[in-house]
């Protein structure tokens, strides 16, 4: 018995030190894991209940956050960022991205806030195009005019939402298969758009389709833009840029001419820092034809590279906004056309001007004009092309 002594201690004495080591261990594990819970919870996507259509689909609102506190809401229908909240100067989030707080106002006539543009961003003339030999006439929802892909474009439709997971980023993707004779279109159409707020406040947005039929693509996020996160303010006073040394005249329906016209020597040049309102009301028949800016620039650079494209600053918030594109050209609109009937989310109305558009995409009317670049996607092929927003300040 004696002799079992020592053996006895050592075995305890043993023990008691794997526990102690296994504890630490434990403790160490914990202390690593919570940052990165904690990290993960920054970067969760939540998702909740938005309403109802008038057919009682229900249409859900999902919220990306990063790791500085930006949120960014987007609903179902219509793919639409609702909500994009980024920090001014002294760091004070506030929404700049115009929008409704119900699902009644968006299935009501407005001018697509935040939405997904498909088939086909921008105008058709006369709802027509020949492809192969073949015309297609399709919806006119735009006085002769085919617009943003007709009457019930990607605007008006419900998108299925999936979170993505693994990602370092909040990423949320939206598929939606377009019907063979959509709004007049040839061919079922998958498309696929991925949102991605990352974690140095940039807004990435892909977009991906494939077809079983020869169609056209011409895909766009609209959002409306006011950089002040005051919407009773124009925007007017936004410093913008745009790198481009051309732009597309328009006619009497704002149908692209056929000319890509130079900027230099007209209100259309934007290659330096120029404030919205400085030449806005400048006397110039395509200022007339589009109620100020309104219009295609043909941007500097090779489609297909990832470049600079545009910027917009506001110095009072000192919020700066920079647009970076894979597309050859970007719509510039300045909301001419808004009135002061459409309701804003806290109260008052959206008035004349009070959000401006940067819509990156292919020339409008490309399907009727062969010296603009192709937008056809034939079967065997996917349409690929990514935008990014990025916010800071200055």
């Amino acid at each position: 018995m004696k002799n079992l002594k020592p053996v006895l201690y050592c075995f305890v004495f043993a023990l008691v030190a794997s526990l102690n080591i296994q504890c630490k261990e434990s403790k160490k594990e914990e202390s690593t894991e919570k940052p990165e819970t904690m990290v993960q919870e920054k970067l969760a996507i939540t998702k909740s209940e938005f309403g109802k259509t008038e057919d009682s689909t229900t249409i859900e609102q999902y919220t990306l956050k990063n790791a500085n506190g930006v949120e960014m809401d987007v609903i179902t229908y219509g793919g639409r960022i609702t909500s994009l909240k980024v920090p001014n100067k002294d760091g004070k989030l506030e929404n700049v991205v115009l929008g409704f707080d119900n699902i009644e106002d968006y299935q009501k006539d407005n001018p697509f806030f935040g939405a997904l543009i498909g088939r086909y961003g921008n105008r058709i003339a006369k709802g027509k195009f020949t492809l192969n030999g073949e015309e297609f006439t399709l919806a006119t929802n735009d006085g002769s005019n085919h617009l943003h892909g007709g009457v019930n474009g990607f605007d008006r439709v419900v998108w299925t939402a999936t979170p993505v997971e693994g990602t370092e980023d909040s990423t949320l993707k939206l598929t939606y298969t377009s019907k063979d004779g959509e709004e007049g279109y040839p061919g079922n159409l998958e498309v696929t758009v991925t949102y991605t707020l990352t974690k140095d406040n940039a807004v990435e947005v892909t977009y991906e389709a494939t077809t079983d039929k020869a169609t056209v693509v011409n895909l766009t996020q609209h959002a409306y833009f006011n950089l002040t996160g005051d919407f009773s303010k124009d925007i007017l006073n936004h410093d913008v840029v745009i790198n481009a040394d051309a732009f597309l005249p328009v006619d009497e329906t704002l149908i692209p001419t056929g000319e890509i016209r130079k900027v230099e020597g007209t209100p259309f040049n934007f290659n330096s820092s120029k404030k919205i309102g400085e030449e806005i009301n400048a006397d110039n028949e395509q200022l007339k034809r589009g109620k100020g800016y309104d219009h295609c620039w043909v941007l500097n650079g090779e489609k297909g590279d990832m470049r600079f494209v545009a910027s917009a600053y506001d110095e009072t918030s000192g919020r700066f906004m920079e647009i970076f594109t894979e597309e050859p050209a970007i719509q510039f609109y300045t909301g001419n056309f808004l009135d002061g009937t459409l309701p804003m989310v806290n109260g008052g109305t959206y008035a004349h001007r009070t959000g401006f558009c940067l819509e990156t995409q292919h020339y409008p009317d490309s399907p009727n004009q062969d010296n603009f670049p192709s937008t056809v996607l034939n079967p065997g092929n996917t349409y690929k092309t990514k935008t990014t927003f990025k916010f800071s300040t200055k």
